[in-house]
């Protein structure tokens, strides 16, 4: 086993390559102390960047099971390597989201998780752009969030957050479940 964890095997492929991208999904989600069970590992990158990292994970055994142009999943034939989900964004937007972004260590690796107010912007983008699939999902972590880390949900700066990422009707969701 030449990595002991997908976050090892990650950031040996990252810093290799010099590039950065943002932890998302559960893993950022347990960061703001709510609880989630999650059988993948998701990150935000640009395409281009992807495509720089793509080759090297998939000399570690991992193959794209599903891609489309803002996203690919990938799949590894070792069962201690995780899935890992790769939402791309431009570079704008990635640079915005590390530089307020946290650092956080998982098994002595370093990552950046966005902020809280960019986590569930993220969140409210997903269910907006595919609410049938994200909607489920993404919601309760929304709630969640809010909840534990005592976030004003009526104050009109995350009422604008709500807007801009996602819907009248889901600010109007979300305010009905806090």
């Amino acid at each position: 086993m030449k990595y002991s964890t997908v976050f090892h095997l990650i950031s040996t492929v990252l810093n290799k390559k010099k590039l950065t991208a943002v932890l998302i999904g559960g893993f950022a989600v347990n960061y703001y102390k709510v609880t989630r069970q999650t059988a993948d590992v998701d990150f935000l990158i640009t395409k281009d960047d992807f495509d720089k990292i793509l080759v090297l994970l998939e000399d570690e055994g991992y193959k794209e099971d599903y891609s489309q142009e803002v996203f690919s999943k990938l799949k590894s034939d070792k069962s201690y390597l995780m899935d890992l989900d790769f939402m791309f964004v431009d570079k704008q937007t990635l640079d915005k989201i590390v530089n307020d972004g946290r650092e956080i260590t998982i098994a002595k690796q370093k990552f950046i998780v966005p902020s809280l107010n960019h986590l569930i912007a993220l969140k409210l983008h997903s269910i907006r752009y595919n609410p049938k699939l994200r909607e489920n999902r993404d919601l309760p972590d929304i709630i969640e969030l809010i909840r534990v880390n005592n976030v004003d949900a009526r104050d009109e700066e995350f009422k604008k957050l709500c807007l801009r990422f996602g819907t009248d009707e889901l600010y109007k969701k979300i305010l009905d479940r806090i």
